[in-house]
């Protein structure tokens, strides 16, 4: 026999048990459809922070009193929550110490999920609220609208002015300007001088929902005991970055009297650091994954070793009479192989399918661009070849095996 009749006696062979066929697949498209989906969300939010990141600008290293995986369950947290804050005193000597080694020096500390308030209305409390100064905007990637940035003036001064995020400007001011109005961030006042460019979400994050006011304000207004800063340097250039950033921790050294004996209590991070923060996650989680995804393979592998068995029990004569008018081994052998592979080709592209649906979907959610794991898809034809081939090899070659006399007396 040819290869399309091999095929078409494997697919007729299947059509006739199709309740059977179908709950045999659905075991390898579970198995796929696992890895696949995690990995196709896990893979557009790789491919989101790595062509999108921009927590910080580039050329641009932040220090802070946690490490960047501290939220992430990563490190020693008692040892952490138990360094000193980074305090302002602190964070101007260091901007003191790098002048002339940084193009900017950025502080900033922040409180999640404020409330704004002006006139009748009001935003959610969900606002960021950041004490900054005006390398901010360098510093994280932002550009004002209209109106100004903060000056070091304000921060000098204290003033009680903030720059606001088209988010709040919207909400609170969806009729009139907001420059020159008062408004009030969780009961403190302040002045409207600027607004900023809309920026977008990242990672399901609007980054428009945001106040800025001079840190020095922000510290008096909210106190600051118990809150450390985070302190973010520019390099010159990409040339220079590694000396800044060597010259930045001799700094910050300085900053917190440390001793040379002393280790470091404080972190660095940068745009690379937080990448490979969350690439440590996305392997944990895909290796997860291949786990549940290897058993419940495995399971279905032997689901196809016995139906094919319980095939070929069914199917004696008709291999009786099949090698009674020619038939050869090697046909039988092929007919029942690509059954099995077939079986486990179509559970597997069924998984791909709706692995791919659901995971861009969940990307879909978290704002990040829907991807096609082209790789892990390959995979999963490649394994489902292999389950196919090995779980169906000894139902294939006993039934090729069969006696032909044999298999004719089968009733």
């Amino acid at each position: 026999m040819n290869l399309s009749e091999v095929l078409r006696l494997a697919f007729a062979a299947l059509g006739v048990n199709r309740l059977r066929s179908i709950l045999t697949m659905l075991g390898i498209t579970i198995g796929v459809f696992s890895v696949i989906g995690v990995m196709t969300a896990v893979s557009a939010m790789r491919s989101s922070i790595e062509s999108g990141l921009s927590i910080l600008g580039a050329n641009n290293f932040q220090f802070g009193k946690y490490p960047v995986n501290f939220n992430l369950g990563g490190g020693n947290r008692y040892k952490y929550a138990n360094r000193r804050d980074i305090t302002l005193g602190q964070s101007q000597r260091y901007a003191a110490l790098m002048e002339g080694a940084a193009s900017s020096v950025c502080l900033k500390c922040f409180i999640n999920g404020a409330q704004i308030v002006y006139g009748g209305h009001q935003t959610n409390p969900n606002i960021l609220y950041a004490g900054t100064d005006g390398n901010f905007l360098v510093a994280n990637q932002y550009t004002i609208d209209y109106g100004r940035n903060l000056s070091d003036e304000d921060v000098a001064l204290a003033r009680p002015v903030a720059v606001i995020g088209t988010d709040v400007g919207e909400k609170l001011f969806p009729q009139e300007s907001p420059l020159g109005k008062t408004i009030k961030i969780n009961t403190h006042n302040y002045l409207v001088i600027g607004v900023l460019v809309e920026k977008g979400t990242s990672f399901g994050q609007s980054q428009d929902s945001i106040a800025l006011v001079p840190i020095t304000r922000f510290l008096e207004d909210n106190g600051s005991a118990h809150r450390s800063l985070s302190i973010a340097t520019e390099a010159p250039s990409h040339e220079l970055y590694n000396a800044t950033l060597d010259k930045a921790i001799a700094a910050m050294r300085l900053a917190r009297e440390l001793r040379p004996e002393q280790e470091n209590d404080f972190d660095v991070y940068s745009n690379d650091s937080l990448i490979s923060a969350f690439g440590k996650v996305a392997d944990i989680v895909g290796s997860g994954a291949l786990v549940i995804s290897a058993i419940a393979l495995l399971t279905a592998g032997v689901g196809i070793m016995n139906i094919m068995l319980v095939s070929v029990t069914e199917r004696t004569k008709e291999i009786g009479i099949r090698k009674s008018i020619g038939a050869k081994k090697r046909s039988i052998l092929a007919q029942f192989l690509f059954e099995s592979v077939t079986l486990s080709l179509v559970g597997g592209f069924a998984g791909i399918v709706l692995g791919v649906v659901v995971g861009d979907f969940v990307a879909a959610r978290m704002k990040a661009d829907a991807v096609f794991p082209l790789g892990w898809a390959t995979a999963g034809v490649l394994v489902c070849t292999a389950i196919g081939v090995g779980f169906g090899l000894y139902p294939a070659w006993k039934a090729a095996s069969l006696d032909p006399i044999a298999a004719l007396r089968q009733e």
